[in-house]
């Protein structure tokens, strides 16, 4: 079993989709330095490596975020196995494929049911035992795609800009309870986000066959961050005494979002004469 090493903190780490991705990478380096970990995933058989390898610190359980019951009952357990929770994580997410047209509202809405009402329901699981503690940290994994946005994955965009929206009026809401709020935001990484669990494809019309195309093939090209690299970013964030709301992972995110923000400022005041004569004055 592995041991506490000095720099060990103690803390209690709740964290879903540790199965793979960032959440695997995450759980792991927690637990080496000597951090306790409730490990969720849908399959015990997906992470039972980590039990066998740190034992007690570590305390895996079957989670589907989209179950609510199952989300009250497992947030509950790892509390009591653990007597608190410092640091809730909710990293499990997928991506929806297809461009706007394409995606039926069924396919969008099982994805919500995963990026944004599962952490919604590991959230409100989570608040009651965080404001008894007074203390605690939450946790979400968004993406630099929360503030800019790609064609074709247009639908997994709006629901981490949703996600977005929602932490951060979660952040001024908790605050009085002595609970923090960071939104962590990677940019491109070789996680098995890509790969085909991580990915649903809507069906796909031959009218965008060939833009979808020459999209993917721009991505292949595109330069990706090593996950094995952010641990100490993530402890650092966790470790703080004032953490930050928004923390973008990797080194390309703040450029483009710079970017994009400029060019939005530049059109609403292109058009700010004309905004301005639309308000009016109410009788």
């Amino acid at each position: 079993m592995e041991q506490q090493n000095e720099k060990s903190t103690g803390k209690v780490w709740f964290i879903t989709g540790a199965s793979r991705g960032f959440g695997r990478v995450w759980a792991a380096a927690a637990l080496k330095r000597g951090d306790k970990v409730a490990a969720t995933a849908r399959k015990l058989s997906s992470i039972a490596d980590l039990k066998e390898q740190y034992g007690v610190n570590v305390l895996t359980l079957e989670l589907d975020v989209t179950n609510t019951e199952q989300v009250k009952t497992a947030v509950a357990q790892a509390h009591a196995h653990f007597g608190r929770l410092d640091i809730v994580l909710n990293n499990a997410g997928y991506s929806l494929v297809g461009t706007i047209e394409e995606a039926s509202a069924e396919e969008v809405k099982a994805m919500y049911d995963t990026n944004i009402f599962g952490a919604l329901a590991v959230i409100q699981a989570a608040l009651p035992l965080l404001r008894q503690q007074g203390s605690g940290h939450i946790l979400g994994t968004s993406s630099n795609l929360g503030h800019v946005v790609l064609p074709v994955i247009g639908y997994y965009c709006s629901s981490k800009w949703a996600f977005e929206a929602i932490h951060e009026s979660l952040a001024l809401e908790v605050k009085p309870f002595g609970i923090n709020v960071t939104i962590i935001e990677p940019g491109a990484y070789a996680t098995e986000f890509g790969s085909q669990e991580s990915l649903k494809f809507a069906a796909g019309l031959d009218i965008y066959a060939d833009y979808k195309q020459h999209f993917f093939s721009t991505l292949k090209d595109l330069e990706r961050g090593d996950p094995e690299a952010t641990p100490e970013a993530i402890f650092k964030v966790v470790d703080a005494d004032n953490p930050p709301l928004r923390f973008f992972l990797g080194s390309h995110n703040l450029p483009w979002v710079k970017q994009a923000y400029g060019e939005r400022l530049a059109e609403w005041e292109e058009w700010q004469a004309v905004s301005n004569a639309a308000q009016g004055i109410a009788k």
